[in-house]
C-alpha cells in the first residue's frame, strides 16, 4: 500500500502539504482533486520519485512497477505502433536480452529469453498496442505512420497509449482526457475500469471521475482528506460538511438563488421528453451540491445580448469541408438546418466526422463548399475554438488584449473602453492586481482559457460557438461556465467531451456522422452506447478487411465451419426471442408514452397561443381568464411529464433486465 505519515512537502517557498496523512490500498482507483495550485501535480512528483518529502514518512512498495504519461511532446520517426509498443518496458528489456544472447551465441540464455518473452506477451504485443491506438481515435491507415507526422494533440494521445501499454502496478494519470474526443473518452473509461492495478488520476471531468474512481483524495489547506466513493459521492459528503461549517450564510443563499434561476429554466424545458430523465437527475445533483457551488471563489455571467435575431442562421443545401491545394474535400453534405434564438444545441459525433468543421464554418473562419448560410440581421458570434489559446499574443498581457479588443470594436460594443473599467472587468475573471500585467506566455492553460472567455463575454454575443471550451478549466471554473451558459439569453452551440456540461446546458443534440447532420433523439447515455457500437462496427470492418486478405476459407476444417454456423444460428434465435419478449412487455407502455407525447405537443401549442395572446392588448377580465388557463395548462404539462418519466424508467428497467 501507499502511506503518507505526517508528510510535509514544499515547492520552493510554498508549503503544499503540511503533516498530511493518508493510506491508499492496492487496487484502489483514486481521483485526486483540489483547486489549481493546491499541490496535485506536486504529490504526483512525490509518488514517482521526482521529489522527496521535506518531513514525515512516505512509503510505496519497492516491487511496484509504475506507469505515467510523459508530458513532453514526442519527436521521433518511429511508427505509431512501434512508439506505443516500446512503452512495454518489460518487453523492450527482454528483447534486448535475447539480442545479446544471440550475439553471444548462448543457447541457454536464448531459451530463457524466449520463455520470458512468451510470458511477457510477445505473441500478441503488436495487436495490443494497435488496439490502444485505435481505441484512442486513430484510423487503421495511421498505425504505421511516423509519430512526427501527427499534430501535438494526437502525439499526446500516443503518449497516453504508451503509458497504458506499460505493465504496471501503479498508474498515474494527470488530465488524461484533455486531448480526447468523447468517443475516445468512452473507450478510455472502459479500459480503465478493467485495469487491475492501483490508479491515481487528476481530472476536471466529473463524469470521467465518477466512471473510473472509487476513492477521492481531496487536497485542501495543505491536508489530504480521503473520501470513500467517486467524485459525486465526495461532492455530496463535502456539501454536508459545508452545511455544518458554512460561515457566510448570506453568500450561500445568494449563490443558491443564482443556481435556482437555471434550475427553473430546466424544468420549463423538461417537455423535451427524451432529455427529461437525465435533466431531472442533473437538477437533483445541483440542489444537493448547492453548498459546494456557494463555496466556489469564481463566477461570471454573459451580459444580455443587444439584440436577438430569429432565426440566427439558416443553412440551405450546404456542404462543409476544406480546400487543399485547390481540391475540395467534402465532410458534411446536404445540410438544411435553422438555428433559432434561445436554442441550446449540443453537437455530437465521433472523432473526425466534422464537428469542428461545422462550427468553424458557422464562425466564418472557413467558407462552406456549396449551398448558403444566411445570417440573421445583427448576428454577433462569440467563438471559443480549440486552438483559441494559440491566438492570444504570448508577450502581451490581459489588459493589452482587452484594450486592443475595445479599440477594434469601438463604440459599437456598447461597453466602456476606459482602462479602469477594463481592469475592473478582468477582475471579475480572477485577473486581479498585477495579474492584468502578466504576460500570457507565463500563464497556465486555465488562465489563458479564462482570458479568452473574458474577451468573448465583453463582446456581448448573441450566438455562442464553443468548441471544447473546458479543456484547460478546473472544476470550479467549469461550474461557473455552466451557470453562466444557463443564464445566457442567446443561443448556444456546444462541442464538448465534458458530459456534465452537455447535460447541464443542452436541450437538444445534433449528431454529425457519415457525411450528414441529423437530430439525435436520445440522451447522453444513449449516445455513449451509440459511440461504443460505432467503434465496434469500425473495428470489425477493419478486422474483416484484414482477415479477408489473409484467410483462405478452404483451409478451415469443415466441421469447424458447421459448428460456427450452428452457433451463429442459435445465437440469432436467442436474440430474436429476447427482442420479442422485450417488445411484448414494452409495447403497452410505449403506447402510453406516445399518447402522452401527443398530449404534451397539443398542450404546448395551446400554451404558445396563450402566451402570444398575453402580449397583446386585453381587458382585465380577459387577461385574468388567460392567466388562469395558462396556469391550468402548466399544471397538466407537469403531471403528464411526471407520468412520462415513470413510464420511460419502466421501459429502461425492462430492457436492462
Amino acid at each position: 500500500m501507499i502511506t503518507l505519515n505526517n508528510v510535509s512537502l514544499r515547492r520552493g517557498a510554498k508549503l503544499l502539504l503540511d503533516k498530511a496523512n493518508v493510506t491508499l490500498n492496492p487496487g484502489e482507483k483514486v481521483g485526486l482533486v483540489g483547486r489549481n495550485g493546491a499541490g496535485k501535480s506536486t504529490l504526483f512528483a512525490l509518488l514517482n520519485g521526482t521529489l522527496h518529502e521535506d518531513g514525515g514518512d512516505f512509503s510505496i512498495p519497492k516491487v511496484w512497477r509504475m506507469a505515467q504519461v510523459a508530458q513532453n511532446m514526442p519527436e521521433t520517426d518511429e511508427s505509431a505502433t512501434e512508439f506505443v509498443l516500446s512503452g512495454d518496458t518489460r518487453l523492450v528489456e527482454l528483447r534486448a536480452q535475447l539480442a545479446a544472447a544471440e550475439l553471444a551465441e548462448d543457447g541457454m540464455a536464448m531459451a530463457h529469453a524466449h520463455v520470458d518473452l512468451a510470458d511477457a506477451g510477445e505473441h500478441d504485443a503488436v495487436p495490443r498496442a494497435q488496439a490502444l491506438i485505435l481505441g484512442l481515435g486513430f484510423k487503421t491507415s495511421e498505425l504505421m505512420q511516423p509519430v512526427n507526422s501527427f499534430s501535438g494533440g494526437w502525439r499526446m494521445r500516443l503518449q497516453l497509449a504508451r503509458a497504458l501499454m506499460c505493465p504496471s502496478d501503479l498508474l498515474l494519470l494527470d488530465e488524461p482526457t484533455n486531448h480526447l474526443d468523447l468517443d475516445a473518452l468512452v473507450w478510455l473509461e472502459a479500459w480503465l475500469k478493467r485495469y487491475a492495478g492501483t490508479m491515481i488520476v487528476i481530472s476536471h471531468d466529473r463524469e470521467f471521475l465518477d466512471a473510473v474512481t472509487n476513492v477521492t483524495l481531496h487536497i485542501e489547506h495543505a491536508k489530504l482528506n480521503r473520501y470513500g466513493g467517486n467524485y459525486s459521492s465526495f461532492e455530496l459528503m463535502r456539501a454536508q460538511q459545508l452545511e455544518l461549517q458554512q460561515a457566510s450564510f448570506s453568500k450561500q443563499q445568494e449563490k443558491i438563488a443564482h443556481l435556482q434561476k437555471f434550475i427553473t429554466r430546466f424544468k420549463a424545458k423538461a417537455s423535451k421528453a427524451k432529455q427529461a430523465q437525465s435533466r431531472v437527475k442533473a437538477l437533483e445533483r445541483m440542489e444537493k451540491i448547492a453548498p459546494v457551488l456557494a463555496d466556489a471563489e469564481f463566477t461570471f455571467e454573459f451580459k444580455e445580448p443587444q439584440n436577438l435575431p430569429n432565426p440566427m442562421l439558416a443553412i440551405s443545401d450546404a456542404s462543409f469541408g476544406y480546400n487543399v491545394d485547390g481540391v475540395e474535400k467534402s465532410i458534411i453534405r446536404g445540410v438544411d438546418k435553422s438555428v433559432l434564438a434561445g436554442q441550446r444545441i449540443g453537437i455530437l459525433g465521433a472523432n473526425g466526422q466534422g464537428k469542428s468543421t461545422l462550427v468553424k464554418t458557422i464562425a466564418r473562419t472557413m467558407p462552406q463548399l456549396s449551398g448558403t448560410v444566411t445570417e440573421g440581421k445583427g448576428l454577433n458570434i462569440g467563438y471559443f475554438a480549440q486552438q483559441e489559446l494559440d491566438v492570444l499574443r504570448p508577450e502581451d498581457n490581459p489588459l493589452e488584449h482587452m484594450i486592443r479588443l475595445a479599440k477594434d470594436l469601438g463604440p459599437n460594443s456598447g461597453e466602456s473602453g476606459r482602462e479602469q473599467d477594463l481592469r475592473n472587468f478582468l477582475g471579475t475573471f480572477n485577473f486581479a492586481g498585477d495579474m492584468v500585467k502578466q504576460a500570457v506566455v507565463t500563464m497556465s492553460g486555465g488562465e489563458k482559457a479564462r482570458l479568452v472567455l473574458a474577451m468573448i463575454v465583453w463582446q456581448r454575443p448573441n450566438l455562442l460557438l464553443l468548441d471544447e471550451p473546458t479543456n484547460h478549466l478546473d472544476l470550479a471554473t467549469r461550474e461557473a461556465l455552466s451557470m453562466a451558459l444557463n443564464e445566457f439569453e442567446g443561443t448556444v452551440m456546444l462541442v464538448s467531451h465534458d458530459r456534465a456540461l452537455l447535460r447541464a446546458v443542452c436541450d437538444e443534440f445534433w449528431l454529425v456522422g457519415r457525411g450528414e447532420i441529423k437530430p439525435f433523439d436520445g440522451d447522453l447515455d444513449d449516445y455513449q452506447r451509440y459511440l461504443l457500437d460505432e467503434s465496434r462496427r469500425l473495428r470489425e470492418e477493419a478486422k474483416l478487411s484484414t482477415d479477408s486478405s489473409s484467410v483462405v476459407v478452404a483451409d478451415i476444417p469443415k466441421e469447424n465451419v458447421v459448428q460456427v454456423v450452428a452457433k451463429t444460428s442459435e445465437q440469432r434465435k436467442q436474440d430474436s426471442a429476447r427482442r420479442q419478449e422485450i417488445n411484448a412487455l414494452t409495447k403497452p407502455i410505449k403506447k402510453l408514452i406516445e399518447k402522452a407525447e401527443k398530449e404534451m405537443a397539443s398542450l404546448n401549442s395551446e400554451k404558445e397561443q396563450l402566451e402570444t395572446r398575453l402580449t397583446q392588448a386585453m381587458t382585465p377580465p380577459e387577461m385574468a381568464e388567460a392567466g388562469k388557463n395558462l396556469k391550468k395548462i402548466n399544471e397538466q404539462l407537469t403531471l403528464i411529464e411526471e407520468q412520462w418519466l415513470g413510464w420511460a424508467a419502466e421501459i429502461e428497467s425492462i430492457e436492462s433486465r
